[in-house]
């Protein structure tokens, strides 16, 4: 079966590529490399032994999305990343944000009603909640007004596709809300390759670790938390890549429960970011340099999933660690560095 993949080169993209491929699915990348690298290509050959189709596209040109699924009107399945996905960037370019992640949600949702096969994967975000009233986070939780315009965009996205299932009863979908992934593939082949300054804490903490940045800075050291700094639940993004492939054999197989369906995904365990950084010193033998800052706008003060839906309804869960994820990103870091 073929899946198209968009932003197939980008860090969760391309490891769900690899997943993919390993499943025996037939991939097709889109991507525009405004925040990814051609040689991430590469690195899912290297792995899987077969290169996926790929094809230079940005997504905010109509009509080039159109000639795009006139090309390839075989598609069985869509998973949908790319996105701009940066919370502090998105406060400063909220435009930016709106255009580029809704413009394109909606022009690809437009092809997908032309297709014999209408399964729609997409890649949202626990940001849909803001602040939660409760803590671990479940899909019962509300959703709250967005901290940032990324996460309205997330927002607004599911609810485009919620109202398009409801009057196009053939379109299957599920959003995955992620929390924070992180990691590298274990073959170092593939991993989180940030454009100009990381907007990520673990591109931020490898790249200070190697010697790129100076110092790390902690924003926020007084919020009501263990140690005053921000909790996040982070994920492997192995074990987040896998969800995908997990999430459409569950539309491919019609084992869904309804035409729009939606899980957390994310370890169900809460870390401050100063665990965060204790785990890299653990896994990487060097003291980091870091320095507590102002709060960041649009940062709330704690996030963690509860994953019984994903765990149970999903068959899915995670089989790696802080610490595992930490290992493979450091060692992801010292060999692009060391080429």
């Amino acid at each position: 079966m073929k899946i198209l993949v968009t932003g197939g080169l980008g860090f969760i993209g391309s490891h769900t590529v690899v997943e993919l491929q390993n499943k025996g699915f037939e991939v097709v990348i889109i991507d525009d490399l405004s925040n990814s690298s051609e040689e991430a290509l590469d690195g899912i050959t290297a792995i899987t032994n077969v290169k996926p189709h790929f094809e230079k596209l940005d997504l905010k040109i109509k009509t080039d999305v159109q000639d795009f699924f006139k090309r390839h009107n075989d598609i069985a399945g869509v998973i949908h990343f790319a996105a701009s996905k940066a919370v502090g960037e998105s406060v400063l370019e909220p435009l930016k944000y709106y255009e580029n992640n809704i413009s394109t949600l909606v022009y690809l949702l437009q092809e997908l009603k032309g297709l014999s096969r209408k399964n729609f994967i997409f890649s949202s975000s626990c940001t849909v909640y803001g602040q939660a009233d409760e803590l671990p986070i479940t899909e019962n939780a509300p959703v709250k007004p967005a901290e940032s315009p990324y996460g309205n965009t997330k927002q607004i996205g599911e609810e485009i596709i919620s109202d398009t299932c409801k009057v196009n009863e053939d379109i299957n979908a599920i959003a995955l809300r992620y929390f924070n992934p992180i990691g590298a593939h274990p073959s170092t082949e593939i991993g989180e390759l940030p454009i100009g300054v990381p907007q990520n804490l673990v591109p931020y903490i490898t790249q200070t670790g190697i010697g790129m940045r100076e110092q790390l800075s902690v924003f926020g050291g007084d919020y009501l938390t263990s140690d005053g700094t921000c909790v996040r639940d982070y994920i492997h993004v192995v074990d987040l890549a896998k969800a995908h492939v997990v999430a459409l054999q569950r539309l491919l197989e019609n084992k869904n429960d309804s035409n729009y369906e939606f899980f957390n995904l994310g370890s169900g365990k809460g870390s401050t970011v100063l665990e965060a950084i204790q785990s890299f010193e653990r896994v990487s033998g060097k003291v980091l340099n870091y320095k507590i800052v102002d709060r960041r706008e649009g940062d709330i003060t704690a996030a963690y999933a509860e994953t019984s839906k994903a765990n149970n309804v999903l068959g899915w869960k995670t089989q790696l660690s802080l610490d595992d994820a930490m290992d493979s990103a450091w060692k992801w870091e010292q060999k692009i560095r060391n080429k």
